[in-house]
């Protein structure tokens, strides 16, 4: 049995398979290093029945997530799944690797994620090239849920969101300035907080201040991290996977064809291929 673990902050999803069947698929808390640890990381393991009744059976993990590229933080992951898998050969990577290798067939590319965070990279075939793109929820994130959730919230603090969408807004969260200063600056995994109101958004995609604020976003996107790659990489293909990138898909292949790209795909997760890919591999 193996398991395939494909993780941004807000979510991981799971698939246990055996002999190329799925033996079970869910979903649990993001696991992203730079704000989990061990302790906690053990929590979320234990929370599931799936985990626990089939860790013995499990003999590979292929973990993909934010974060791990940092210092230290990948032997986190890796550290803490050998501790709760005892009998499982453990292999942690970045999720821009999960991104090429469910897109790029093996062949280079340029890989894009657009989901809670936001990063690119270029795929030679075989790896991603290291860059200097990955700047987190602070510093980068651009055209992300996180990304987004900061915009919607600045808006709202400055007063500069069109009425009728605030008083809609002050519907869906009843907030106020004490409350979303205390949760973004003292509380813990602000990024949790920050990207929940991505849903909110896409509930209103038809609103103009929605369409708005997302090509703004996709349009950063684009120039912060495709505009490089593609000119560092002329000519290869431009696949971008990821929530946001695909629940807003018109409006990404609209920013695309103002930006002059072209995107030869777009998928929400790219789990399902990364399976198709293991069960190939041991066929």
């Amino acid at each position: 049995m193996i398991a395939l673990v494909y993780s941004g902050s807000r979510f991981a999803e799971w698939k246990l398979a055996d002999k190329g069947m799925v033996v079970a698929e869910f979903k649990t808390s993001g696991i992203n290093p730079i704000f989990i640890d061990q302790k906690h990381l053990l929590q979320i393991l234990n929370k599931r029945t799936e985990l626990i009744n089939n860790a013995e059976k499990i003999k590979k993990i292929y973990f993909y997530g934010a974060g791990v590229n940092i210092d230290g933080r990948k032997d986190i992951v890796y550290n803490t799944l050998s501790l709760f898998f005892k009998y499982s050969k453990i292999f942690v990577f970045n999720d821009l690797q999960a991104a090429a290798m469910a897109t790029c067939s093996g062949n280079p590319g340029i890989a894009g994620i657009i989901g809670s965070g936001s990063s690119a990279g270029y795929f030679d075939g075989k790896k991603i090239k290291d860059n200097n793109y990955g700047l987190g929820y602070i510093l980068g994130d651009e055209g992300s849920a996180n990304w987004l959730g900061r915009q919607i919230l600045k808006d709202f603090l400055y007063d500069t969101l069109p009425q009728d969408f605030k008083a809609r807004f002050l519907k869906r969260y009843d907030t106020n300035r004490k409350e979303i200063l205390d949760r973004v600056y003292k509380q813990h995994q602000p990024t949790l907080y920050l990207s929940s109101f991505v849903d909110f958004l896409m509930d209103n995609y038809e609103e103009p201040y929605v369409k708005e604020l997302v090509l703004k976003g996709f349009n950063l996107y684009y120039r912060t991290y495709i505009f490089p790659l593609q000119e560092q990489n002329p000519g290869v293909p431009i696949y971008i996977v990821g929530t946001v990138a695909y629940n807003f898909k018109a409006l990404l292949q609209e920013a695309a064809q103002n930006n002059d790209l072209y995107l030869s795909t777009i998928i929400k997760r790219p789990l399902h291929n990364l399976l198709q890919y293991y069960v190939n591999k041991t066929n």
